[in-house]
């Protein structure tokens, strides 16, 4: 006998261990899409959920250079609050997701009281006299309040917006770094705090720190990555563009002398025409490049968009003595994508298939139901083919192939790609000419499987 069992328990289950609870919570942000506000909400979930660590509240606060700054505050407002939450957490069949959703409400709320408390909270962490709760960061220690109010080491502020005599404080560490602190009580059960409860406490205090610290190394990453693409646009640009202002300054030069004839001054004027001209489609390649917008993918027909372009692009193929032969499925489900984005996808890729070409030669166009969710558009051409060192940097910013080229055609048609969830493949090989396959999500209107 076989039975599938899921990853994680979905509901929640208010008898089973509290390791149990906190581990099944905790992985929900494993299989979600979240954000590190919404990673922390999780734990914030976790450490007051019932059947999780069970404490009332949970206040957390982040480092901002050298300051603690009170964040969110999570937790009911009132005992009654706290009676009407613990009545919701014991419906039959509630998922933690739902807890987490549920949660995410309370702190995005107008009346959020809690977490306005504390927003004004800032405590220095270079001072030499301080006060709870910034010790727990400066010593790097779980520390465990009782009798609050008869402790000095306590910030009168904050005991004043804790309102309650024991409370546990939680620096949140990665390695030697302190990324903030959570402040947990019960201030509505009046349970004393456990030694159990200050262990589970401590492991959520380091995934806590380890979703901080990550996030942040991710966004310098992105920044180092971001800087680094804008130098190489930068490099790339001044080479594009010094070339033709260098010949228009010389050829200038030579018509303000004012010692040519007719004849070379008419061709001295064609060539810093030229010259213009392709500066003109810098810029344009480059402006049409960044203001890519992609919209939501919407379903479309992808036969009727091809045969437009081919319809359009038939008069350059005799101009340029090239041959277009289609093969396209007259059956093809509509499919999901930007129909106008789409177009200019397909017009890109069957003149970068008329410039790798001879004269005289064919290139081939089909479109063709991979599956029941699949829809795939090629395009062959018959040229030399690519290079597997060359294929490897053909969706890099500015790498090109061609004596002019901008590199930010197929960039481009990948990002229209990315956009409506489909793919590209690149086929190619030496003296075989290249095929570039577009795969395109198909949208079934009840046509049955053949």
């Amino acid at each position: 006998m076989i039975e599938a069992q899921p990853f994680l328990a979905p509901d929640f289950q208010s008898k089973e261990p509290r390791e149990l609870a906190l581990l099944s919570i905790v992985t929900q942000s494993f299989f979600q899409p979240f954000s590190v506000d919404d990673n922390l909400l999780v734990i914030l979930t976790a450490l007051t959920s019932g059947s999780g660590v069970g404490f009332n509240r949970a206040m957390l606060f982040r480092t901002d250079g050298d300051k603690l700054r009170g964040g969110k505050w999570l937790g009911p407002r009132s005992p009654e609050e706290a009676r009407m939450i613990w009545e919701v957490l014991s419906t039959p069949g509630l998922g933690y997701l739902e807890i987490i959703e549920h949660n995410r409400w309370l702190l995005s709320r107008g009346a959020d009281a809690m977490s306005g408390k504390i927003a004004p909270l800032e405590f220095s962490l270079t001072r030499d006299n301080l006060t709870i709760p910034v010790t727990a960061v400066a010593k790097k220690e779980l520390l465990l309040i009782r009798e609050a109010s008869r402790e000095p080491l306590v910030d009168a502020r904050f005991l004043e917006t804790i309102g309650v005599e024991e409370f546990l404080c939680v620096p949140l560490l990665f390695q030697n770094e302190v990324m903030g602190e959570i402040i947990l009580d019960n201030a509505f059960s009046r349970k004393p705090i456990q030694p159990k409860d200050v262990k589970l406490a401590g492991l959520c205090g380091l995934m806590a720190a380890n979703y901080i610290y990550t996030a942040s190394l991710h966004q310098k990453m992105v920044e180092m990555e971001r800087m680094a693409a804008l130098g190489e646009m930068a490099m790339f640009i001044t080479h594009q563009i010094r070339n033709p202002l260098t010949t228009i300054g010389g050829f200038t030069d030579q018509l303000l002398n004012g010692q040519a004839d007719e004849a070379k001054r008419r061709r001295n004027l064609e060539i810093i025409r030229g010259e213009i001209r392709r500066l003109e489609n810098i810029v344009f390649e480059l402006g049409h490049f960044l203001k890519f917008d992609p919209k939501r993918p919407e379903p479309f027909d992808l036969k009727a968009e091809l045969r437009s372009v081919l319809e359009a692009m038939e008069p350059r193929a005799a101009a340029e003595n090239r041959e277009i032969r289609s093969e396209i499925d007259g059956l093809l489900p509509p499919v999901l994508g930007d129909p106008t984005a789409v177009g200019e996808v397909l017009r890109n890729l069957i003149i970068n298939a008329f410039e790798a070409s001879p004269a005289g030669s064919r290139i081939e166009v089909c479109a063709e139901r991979k599956d029941a969710s699949w829809v795939v558009v090629g395009v062959k051409d018959a040229g030399h083919g690519i290079p597997p060192e060359a294929r490897a940097k053909l969706f890099t910013p500015f790498f090109t192939t061609k004596e002019r080229g901008m590199g930010l055609g197929l960039l481009y048609i990948k990002r229209v790609m990315d956009a409506c969830g489909g793919t590209i493949e690149v086929e190619s090989e030496a003296g075989q000419g290249t095929t570039f396959r577009l795969g395109f999500r198909s949208q079934e209107e009840g046509r049955p499987e053949t």
